[in-house]
């Protein structure tokens, strides 16, 4: 699929889509907000980008996305993951 959307130049040019990889980071903008919203997996971003697993990986990370896991379910991960290891 082709999409194509027309930005005013002021509004690219202060989202940084005005140079010659503003396509990339257009799509990049678009896998980051798909994916904070819940309506693409790590995988879908992967796919979307041509990324490998690290790479997508790194890139998430570097955009403050990560598992997006509260406090309490880090910490029943860690209980079981105790337990697990205890055996």
């Amino acid at each position: 699929m082709v999409l194509s959307v027309e930005l005013p130049d002021p509004i690219a040019k202060q989202l940084h889509l005005d140079g010659e990889q503003g396509g990339r980071r257009a799509l990049e903008m678009f896998a980051l907000e798909g994916y904070r919203s819940g309506e693409l997996s790590r995988g879908q971003v992967s796919e979307l980008l041509g990324q490998s697993f690290y790479e997508t990986e790194a890139f998430l990370k570097e955009h403050d996305c990560g598992l997006g896991l509260t406090f309490e379910q880090h910490e029943r991960s860690l209980e079981r993951l105790r337990g697990f290891l205890a055996r």
